[in-house]
C-alpha cells in the first residue's frame, strides 16, 4: 500500500476514546505524523481554531452537544477549509444525505464511510487529499487568468493554439488500450497550458464552436494514423458540442475529413451529453443517425446526470454509453452508488450498448466495475490525459501492469499492496 501521498496532520474527533484511539492507530499506521483529538464538536471547533495547519478531520456524526452535522455547518461558517472523512455507524441513507450536504456547502468530502472503518478504507479516503489540492490549485490558476474574449477564441483557432491532450480507455475483460479520448487543451501564448474549465463555456458561445470540433478531428486523425501504423489499433473520441449537433453542415465535414484521412469511420467516436441532445431534437437526430449509417460510433456521454436518461436512448442510435464518475468514484464503498450504477450497467447490456466508466481512481473501483461487468474503464487510475506524441511510450511502460490487473492473482497482489 502507497502512503507517500496520506495528509500528515490530521484531526479525529468522536465522542467514543475507544473509536478515536482506533481511528488514531489506523492513522498512525498510514503514516500520519500529528495526530490531535477531539471528543465532541465543541472542542473540535476550538482545535481547529487553535491549529489552522490540520489537513483532515474524521468526523463522528453522533455526539452529545454539537453532533457531526453541525460541525460542517460550523466550519463553513467560520471559513475553516480542512477536508474531511465522516465516519459513522448509522444507515447508508442518512450518510448519503450528509454527503450531499457536504458537497452543497462546499466542504471537501474525502469519503463517507460507515463503521467499522478498516484500514483500506481509510487509506482510500485519505489518498484523495492529493487529488483535492490538485483541484484547488487549477482553481486557484483560473481565478488568476484574466478574462479571455471571443477575439481571443478566433485567434486561438487562426494560429492553432489549441492543442488535444488524450485520455486512455482500456478493456476490463483483458486490458489492453481500445480507446482515447481527445480533451481539448488551449496552448495560450500568455498564461500556458489552459484546461477546458478556463474557455469551454466561452468557445461553446462563440461562432468558432464547430470550426474547434473539427480542428479536433482532425488533430486526433493526424494521431490515430500513427498510433494505427505503429500496430495500436486503437479509436479516438470527440466530444461533439450542442452547437455543432445543430449545424447542418456538421455531418457532411466530420464525413469528408474521416474518409481522406484513411483511417476507418468504426474507430471514430462520437460523444455527446443529453443537454446537446435536447437543443434542437430535430436536427440532432438527423446530424446522429447519417453519422451512424456511415459507420462511426455514437457515444452518450455523462450517463446519469439528466432526468430523462432512459428515454433517450431509445431515441439515440448510440452504440456506447459513458457512465458519468459521480456513480462511479466511490462505487465500492456507497452501497447506493453501487445499485445505481449496477442498474446503469444492466440497462446498457439489455439495450446492447458497450459502457465505459468515467473517474475510474482506485483499485477497488477498478475491481468493483470487473465484478459488475463493465466493458472499459477512463480516469486517473488508469491514466491522466497526455499529448498525443506520449501514448505509445505510456501504453509500451503501462501495458504490463493493466493486463496483471485482469488476472486474479495480479488484481490480489496489487489489493494486499505487494506490488509497491
Amino acid at each position: 500500500m502507497q502512503l507517500s501521498k496520506i495528509p500528515k496532520r490530521i484531526l479525529v474527533v468522536d465522542d467514543s476514546r475507544v473509536q478515536r484511539e482506533f481511528a488514531v492507530d489506523l492513522c498512525s499506521r498510514l503514516g500520519a505524523s500529528e495526530i490531535h483529538q477531539a471528543e465532541d464538536g465543541d472542542q473540535a471547533i476550538a482545535l481547529l481554531r487553535q491549529a489552522p495547519q490540520i489537513e483532515v478531520v474524521i468526523l463522528d456524526l453522533e455526539m452529545p452537544g454539537m453532533d457531526g452535522v453541525q460541525v460542517l455547518h460550523e466550519m463553513v461558517r467560520l471559513g475553516m477549509d480542512p477536508a474531511v472523512v465522516v465516519v459513522s455507524a448509522r444507515e447508508s441513507v442518512l450518510l448519503n444525505v450528509v454527503e450531499s450536504m457536504g458537497k452543497s456547502l462546499g466542504v471537501k468530502l474525502l469519503g463517507v464511510l460507515q463503521k467499522p472503518v478498516s484500514l483500506e478504507q481509510l487509506a482510500g479516503s485519505l489518498g484523495r487529499f492529493a487529488a483535492v489540492q490538485q483541484r484547488e490549485a487549477f482553481q486557484a490558476m483560473a481565478e488568476q487568468v484574466p478574462d479571455l474574449t471571443e477575439h481571443d477564441v478566433a485567434t486561438a483557432l487562426r494560429e492553432r493554439q489549441f492543442v488535444a491532450y488524450f485520455q486512455p480507455k482500456v478493456d476490463l475483460r483483458d486490458g489492453h488500450l481500445c480507446g482515447v479520448e481527445a480533451l481539448i487543451r488551449w496552448q495560450h501564448p500568455e498564461h500556458g497550458l489552459l484546461l477546458p474549465g478556463h474557455f469551454i463555456e466561452l468557445i461553446e458561445r462563440s461562432d468558432a464552436m464547430s470550426a474547434i470540433s473539427l480542428l479536433m478531428l482532425d488533430i486526433s486523425l493526424q494521431h490515430c494514423r500513427r498510433w494505427h501504423a505503429a500496430g495500436l489499433m486503437v479509436s479516438v473520441s470527440i466530444n461533439l458540442s450542442a452547437r455543432s449537433l445543430s449545424d447542418s453542415k456538421l455531418a457532411d465535414a466530420i464525413i469528408e475529413r474521416v474518409m481522406a484521412s484513411g483511417i476507418a469511420p468504426r474507430y471514430v467516436m462520437l460523444e455527446i451529453t443529453e443537454s446537446a441532445i435536447m437543443t434542437d431534437l430535430g436536427m440532432t437526430l438527423g446530424t446522429l443517425a447519417r453519422l451512424r449509417l456511415k459507420g462511426f460510433g455514437l457515444s452518450v456521454d455523462d450517463y446519469g446526470t439528466g432526468f430523462s436518461c432512459m428515454l433517450q436512448l431509445s431515441r439515440i442510435p448510440c452504440s456506447e454509453l459513458k457512465v458519468d464518475r459521480a456513480f462511479v468514484n466511490g462505487a465500492s464503498e456507497n452501497l447506493h452508488l453501487r445499485i445505481l450504477l449496477e442498474s446503469a450497467l444492466d440497462i446498457a447490456h439489455k439495450l446492447k450498448l458497450k459502457v465505459v466508466a468515467e473517474g475510474v481512481e482506485t483499485l477497488k473501483d477498478w475491481g468493483l466495475l470487473r465484478e459488475l461487468g463493465c466493458d472499459e474503464a477512463q480516469g486517473y487510475f488508469v491514466a491522466k490525459p497526455m499529448p498525443g506524441d506520449v501514448v505509445l511510450l505510456w501504453w509500451s511502460t503501462n501495458k504490463e501492469r493493466l493486463q496483471k490487473l485482469v488476472k486474479p492473482e495480479g488484481f490480489l497482489r496489487r489489493v494486499l499492496g505487494m506490488d509497491g
